[in-house]
């Protein structure tokens, strides 16, 4: 029971920090959950993902930019291929370090001078780059952050929201027909929900807070948390 609430405790704040900025529950959900109890992750953590991002998008609907939802869903399909491809060919570490770096870089650029808009093209880029990354190293949400960290917060969370909720299930209908979903996955996802709930709850107020001006410092904080976190992983194994 004690691994359990400990779990709960990491999606709890998972929750909060995605219900606030718009990603991030991968940067701290998977490697804790998975020092924790490894069957935590792929799958249910996918599920509970899941769930949030349909809160998220019930919440927000209205700032959704679906257009672009549409056009970076076009550019992760071949994105997820070239993951798969990666998976299979290209040694984790050093194919995970370069992500991480990537990403990197893109934040210092950001900060420096580089100002992303979401066009047509760079949605389809960067729906691509989502595809790989989140595929092969399990970072997929800087990409589409990144380009979107000039918007209005509703917008940033409630489009990241979208495009998550339609790639997990794409994702969801894969480990199904691959048989990869069993009734534990489904009960592990239950112990959890409740403290998902609480996090999403409390990122209310939070995002309150960061819409006052304070939303573009949050996502590339968290990007570059997220390819922090990665690098450091590929190096230490």
């Amino acid at each position: 029971m004690s691994v359990v609430v400990l779990a709960g405790v990491v999606v709890f704040l998972g929750a909060l920090v995605q219900g606030a900025v718009g990603f991030g529950m991968n940067l701290i959900a998977a490697p804790l959950l998975a020092l924790l109890e490894p069957a935590f992750v792929p799958v249910p953590l996918l599920l509970v993902a899941s769930a949030h991002a349909v809160l998220a998008v019930l919440r927000e609907h209205t700032d959704t930019d679906w257009r672009g939802v549409w056009w970076a869903m076009l550019g992760r399909v071949p994105g997820t291929v070239l993951g798969v491809v990666a998976v299979a060919t290209v040694a984790q570490r050093p194919f995970a370090a370069i992500v991480g770096v990537s990403v990197l870089v893109c934040v210092v650029l950001s900060v420096l001078s580089w100002r992303p808009r979401p066009t047509p093209g760079s949605l389809l880029v960067a729906g691509i780059a989502s595809g790989t990354f989140g595929t092969a190293a399990s970072i997929g949400g800087p990409p589409l952050a990144l380009l979107y960290q000039h918007e209005p917060g509703p917008r940033i969370r409630s489009t990241m929201a979208a495009s998550f909720v339609i790639g997990s299930a794409i994702s969801i209908a894969g480990l199904g027909i691959g048989g990869q979903l069993r009734p534990e996955q489904l009960r592990m996802v239950l112990w959890l929900l409740p403290f998902l709930l609480g996090g999403f709850l409390l990122s209310g107020p939070a995002r309150r807070i960061l819409d006052g001006g304070r939303i573009r410092g949050a996502v590339l904080v968290v990007a570059a948390g997220s390819a922090t976190t990665l690098i450091a992983r590929s190096l230490l194994g």
